[in-house]
């Protein structure tokens, strides 16, 4: 097995009361990722707001970050992305924020150092896309969305 993968963060504005993101377990594949909100933020049903986390980072070329939402916030409180998974290349260098979407039907309340999301990063192989005439067949063909049944 190869050594760890190195990401190097930064902590931005008034962030230093606030974990950076941390695994929540010894084998968890995310690290859970805080916001960084300086006041309560209520999220209405249906409401979308992007939410600061209160650091930025340098992957390594070839790696992304994947933001995903919280599997408790969304089962419980309708708590979710609108972009998910949320992709964060290797050579951003602003802030990390989350789009939060509020699916349920009540109002949910961020609060400063709420675990928001999970972050998962990936390694992404070169890819070269190769224009040709055409594809070889397969069984599924062209059957696109639906098409193998409800």
């Amino acid at each position: 097995m190869d050594g760890p993968v190195i990401v190097r963060i930064k902590r931005v504005g008034d962030s230093a009361d606030l974990p950076l993101p941390q695994r929540m377990t010894e084998h968890a594949a995310g690290f859970d990722v805080a916001a960084a909100v300086r006041e309560p933020v209520v999220l209405q049903p249906g409401e979308i707001r992007l939410i600061p986390c209160g650091f930025a980072m340098a992957l390594p070329h070839g790696y992304e970050a994947q933001m995903r939402p919280r599997s408790g916030l969304s089962s419980r409180h309708g708590i979710s992305m609108i972009n998910t998974p949320g992709t964060i290349d290797s050579d951003y260098r602003g802030e990390v924020c989350v789009p939060l979407v509020n699916h349920g039907d009540k109002p949910f309340t961020i609060e400063r150092g709420m675990r928001i999301s999970q972050m998962v990063i990936k390694r992404v192989p070169p890819v070269e896309l190769v224009e040709v005439n055409e594809l070889d067949d397969t069984n599924r063909g062209s059957g696109g969305f639906g098409h193998t049944g409800s």
